[in-house]
Order: structure tokens, then sequence, then C-alpha cells
């Protein structure tokens, strides 16, 4: 059976790193427009902005489990590294199968989050096409009553 370097799973180290701080920088940005949203929301009760934080709600906590996971994944690697130097090839393949799981659970988690992005999006530009659709049919109404 092949044995495990320590190389194996320290090529996981960057790719962690990098996902860490994309996933951090998705909930700093997250939590700006929950504060503003909050804000325009203490001053007016809209549904819209309601179903917005509430969208909001559910993409952060995805996005805590997609950092639990990376950091759970990155401490397996730290652990399956250990476990190598102290020559536990088999302790040491579980640790880093499990690794590798935690690493795709968070990419699920992020992909999860993705398509609840887009929902906000949606969300967005329902209500432009509603105030549209009132803009357009004002505008109609007055060229009846100028007619």
């Amino acid at each position: 059976m092949n044995e495990l370097s320590i190389n194996t799973p320290a090529l996981l180290f960057p790719a962690i790193t990098l996902l860490m701080l994309a996933y951090t920088n998705r909930f700093l940005a997250l939590a700006t427009l929950v504060r503003k949203l909050h804000d325009e929301y203490t001053k007016e009760e809209d549904k819209l902005l309601k179903r917005q934080i509430k969208n909001l709600r559910h993409r952060i906590s995805l996005i805590r489990n997609m950092q639990a996971s990376g950091v759970l994944s990155f401490l397996l690697c730290i652990i399956c590294i250990y476990l190598i130097f102290e020559n536990y090839q088999n302790a040491a393949k579980i640790v880093f199968a499990l690794s590798l799981l935690s690493l795709l659970l968070s990419l699920i988690f992020s992909l999860m989050e993705i398509f609840r992005s887009t929902k906000a999006i949606d969300l967005e530009l329902s209500d432009m096409e509603i105030k549209e659709k009132s803009i357009l049919k004002r505008i109609l109404d007055v060229d009846d009553e100028e007619a």
C-alpha cells in the first residue's frame, strides 16, 4: 500500500487558505449589507427588505458552515502531518480522507450559498420590475386621461 508523505496534506494548505480568505470576504460583504438593510428597515418597514434580510441570514449561516468546514479540514491536515511524522500511516490516511471530506463539505456549502445569493438578486430584480410596471401604468393612465 502507498505511504502518505508529509507533502500530500501540505498541498492542501494554500487551497484551504485561499478558500478561507474568499469565505471571509463574502462574510464581510454580507455583514455590511445586513447593517445597511437593517438601517433602512428601521426607518421604513418593507416586505422586500424583510425578505432580503431573511435571505441574508440564511446565507450568513451557510458561510459560517463553509468556514467551519474549511477550518476543520485545515486542522485535520495538521493532524495528518503529525501522524505521518510519527509514522502512523493508517491513521494518517484516515485523517487525510476526513480532511478531504471536510473540504468537500465546505465547497458544497459554498455552492449552496452561491445559489442562495442568486435568489437575493432575483428579489432585487423583482422589486425593480414591479416599480417599472407601476411607473409604466401611471404613464399610460396619464396618457389615457389626456386623450
